[in-house]
């Protein structure tokens, strides 16, 4: 047998092949990507996620125009199953997805402020997630009546035709759309690297604000385009400055925030509209986690009651609540009030461009123009044919009897044209043209009424070629097409404007205040319990080995600021915190106010006014003693990082309202006694502070605590008059702990 020959290894280490595994080594990883990611980013964003000038996606193209080569413009409605089969014609990506972009431009799903497809069955709804839609053998569609604006003269070489994707038949590269429907209707895509995001505007206003950029370029449509008018209506926060920079650059937000009332009989509030980017689900999920967090008072329950009339979220509040407050609570808090981000991507000429408005108009013109010219001409072409044969037959008409004598005495068929062409003077087009005229028209009437529409072509041809030398004839076609989709599809705005100054102030607070006893143990669970629990209360309940490190008695509206042992300040207020009975073992901080996995409290303070000093008694001998107001902040920030320094761990923490006295002792038994007045204020959180006790190397301090007037006698002889100070050796055992 012939021995196994081992394959020749490459001399180029750039170009090695791995027998068997078809991989080429040492391939420059930009080359991979070039030569087959790059393909496909660009197939992503030219023929999938962006829309073109003429407001369609590829696939929104080809459903829409298989459906109105099957008749479905003016036919009755078909099986959407039928029309899936169709269109796979042009569109191969399977039946869910082409269903699925059916479903999103239909009347019965309210995505698009003017449905597309005019849909029967169920299509499911935008604003639920519940609400999914109907298999497509049970629904029916056709087009919707302004789909007659997308195809006006498509067969007129207004647009360029391609062959489909297996060349047996030809679709359009965009529709001859005769408003500026990139407007008119919503718009989202992702793309590979890019998205594009376009909300949708009334289609009078649009109508309008073209007709006004067309008259004059440089005309302020801010008044004409008022805003966006969305699906789902809502109410549209004005904001001119906002609006004119979205106009003029394609990129900002709309503010919108839901409809609703209030049903004084039933004690319900009733939401009818919500923003476009939401749904009903996410608004309710939302509500419940801050009912049931505590951050929203006033709410008995909420459900959805919405039915064939329309959408519908029904809120029951609480006896005395506020509904005014209240929704202006949610509006912050929920998905309620939305913003809307504007990203005007569009492919223009195949590559993605931001526009704005003004600029979206603009290219819109200019691809109607092109489409007007194009028509014009196609049907210049085909006036000037027929005035060309109609001109053959005028010479036919000098003598009858002489063409019918030529036909007859032709022996062969095939000469019948080249002798009609030397009989008469005429060429062969129009020589066939009168071979082909049937033996009942050889009447002079005929012929003559077909003359007489010479006149008449001669004048339509010169009208047509002073159409495509004048662009302000072009242009005052397009302005009476807009004018004319504007009388017949226009319809009242669905999204109006409130304008309010104070929108971005923070909402009136509306949790309700009363007295609470709030109890912290060392183990780092809260209580908060109401003075008339706590007088008919038992034994508190505690962790086993737990004791009670600070009892107070403030307000539920007061401020918990809790101190991690990683330098970090977490806030919140009492009012999320569930009112309990000393009878419970309450709530454990770290849990409730989402400390870092591993991290444990330090201390806490809490407080209505953010008076007083927080002191930090350091290991190493230093104290540090912050305003409190040093944690106040502007926003609602839950947690504050570098809250205290790093330098040495906490041995201890206070809240001071004054100066008080401090008893220290290190882990060498020495004790001293201070007052927090000889210690400097420091208005920097994490600052070091300054050296109270003296300390050996080795040595740290063991324990602090306030001097209280019972223990005060024992420990007066520990007190110092100057810091820092390495302290006395004594004995005191006595901690101050708070009873149980």
């Amino acid at each position: 047998m012939p021995k196994h020959k081992e394959p020749k290894k490459s001399q180029s280490n750039s170009n090695a092949y791995i027998a068997g595994s078809g991989i080429i080594s040492g391939e420059q990883i930009t080359d991979t990507l070039e030569k087959n990611y790059m393909p496909y980013a660009m197939s992503v964003i030219v023929s999938r996620a962006i829309p073109e000038i003429d407001g369609f996606k590829p696939s929104h193209r080809k459903l829409l125009y298989t459906m109105y080569k099957m008749g479905l413009l003016t036919g009755n409605k078909t099986k959407s199953a039928n029309i899936v089969g169709q269109t796979m014609k042009l569109n191969p990506h399977g039946d869910s997805a082409i269903y699925d972009t059916m479903v999103r431009l239909s009347t019965g799903n309210e995505a698009l402020l003017y449905g597309y497809v005019e849909s029967k069955g169920n299509f499911g709804k935008a604003y639920s997630k519940n609400m999914a839609y109907a298999a497509s053998r049970y629904t029916e569609a056709k087009l919707s009546p302004i789909c007659s604006e997308l195809f006006r003269d498509i067969d007129k070489d207004t647009v360029d035709f391609v062959p489909n994707y297996d060349n047996e038949t030809t679709e359009p590269t965009l529709l001859p759309v005769t408003f500026p429907s990139i407007l008119v209707n919503a718009n989202k895509g992702i793309a590979v690297g890019m998205a594009m995001n376009c909300c949708s505007f009334n289609l009078t206003e649009v109508c309008d604000a073209a007709v006004a950029l067309i008259k004059n370029p440089n005309a302020d449509i801010i008044d004409i385009l008022r805003g966006p008018d969305f699906a789902g209506g809502g109410l549209l926060l004005y904001d001119e400055e906002a609006t004119k920079k979205i106009y003029e650059t394609g990129r900002g937000n709309f503010t919108v925030r839901a409809k609703w009332n209030f049903d004084r009989e039933n004690g319900c509030i009733e939401i009818t509209e919500i923003p476009w980017t939401t749904d009903i689900e996410s608004i309710m999920d939302k509500i419940i986690e801050l009912v049931k967090d505590g951050k929203i008072q006033g709410i008995s329950y909420i459900r959805d009651e919405t039915d064939i009339n329309g959408l519908k979220i029904a809120i029951d509040i609480k006896r005395g609540t506020d509904p005014e407050k209240l929704m202006k609570r949610l509006f912050k808090l929920t998905p309620l009030q939305d913003n809307f981000p504007c990203n005007f991507n569009i492919l223009i000429a195949g590559s993605p461009r931001v526009m704005g408005v003004y600029e979206i108009l603009e290219e819109w013109t200019a691809f109607r123009k092109e489409c007007v010219k194009r028509r014009v001409y196609s049907g210049l072409q085909k006036k000037k044919s027929q005035l060309h044969l109609l001109q053959g037959l005028k010479k036919i008409l000098i003598d009858i009897d002489k063409a019918v004598k030529i036909v007859r005495e032709t022996d062969e068929e095939d000469d019948v044209v080249p002798n009609l062409m030397i009989g008469f003077g005429i060429d062969e087009i129009q020589a066939e043209y009168v071979a082909e005229i049937k033996l009942r028209h050889l009447n002079r009437q005929y012929i003559l009424n077909r003359i007489a529409e010479i006149e008449t072509l001669i004048k339509d041809i010169a009208e047509m070629e002073s159409v495509l030398g004048s662009d302000d004839k072009i242009k005052n076609i397009i302005i009476e097409e807009l004018k004319d989709v504007k009388k017949k599809y226009a319809v009242p705005r669905k999204t109006h404007f409130i304008y309010e100054q104070d929108e971005d102030d923070e909402p009136e607070d509306d949790t309700p205040d009363f007295t609470v006893n709030v109890f912290i143990t060392a183990e780092g669970y809260i209580k908060k319990v109401t003075p008339l629990s706590l007088r008919n209360a038992g034994e508190q309940k505690l962790k086993e080995g737990d004791r009670i490190i600070s009892v107070t008695e403030t307000t539920n509206n007061a401020e918990i600021l809790c101190f991690g042992d990683r330098q970090q300040c977490y806030k919140a207020k009492l009012s999320i915190f569930p009112e309990g009975k000393a009878s419970l073992m309450g709530d454990f901080l770290p849990t409730k106010l989402g400390f870092d996995n591993g991290e444990m409290p330090v201390g806490s303070v809490i407080t209505s006014d953010y008076s007083g000093h927080i002191l930090f008694v350091f290991k190493n001998g230093k104290c540090a003693k912050i305003p409190l107001e040093s944690y106040k902040t502007v926003t609602n920030r839950k947690k504050l990082l570098n809250a205290y320094s790093d330098k040495s761990p906490v041995a201890a923490m206070f809240f001071i309202g004054g100066n008080t006295e401090i008893l220290l002792k290190s882990t060498a038994g020495k004790f001293i006694m201070f007052n927090s007045g000889q210690v400097a204020q420091k208005t920097t959180k994490n600052s070091e502070g300054v050296a109270v006790m003296t300390l050996k190397s080795g040595n740290e301090i063991e324990r602090a605590e306030i001097v209280t007037p019972a223990m005060r006698a024992q420990v007066l002889k520990f007190e110092v008059k100057n810091i820092p100070s390495a302290g006395k050796v004594g004995q005191y055992e006595q901690m101050n702990l708070i009873p149980e």
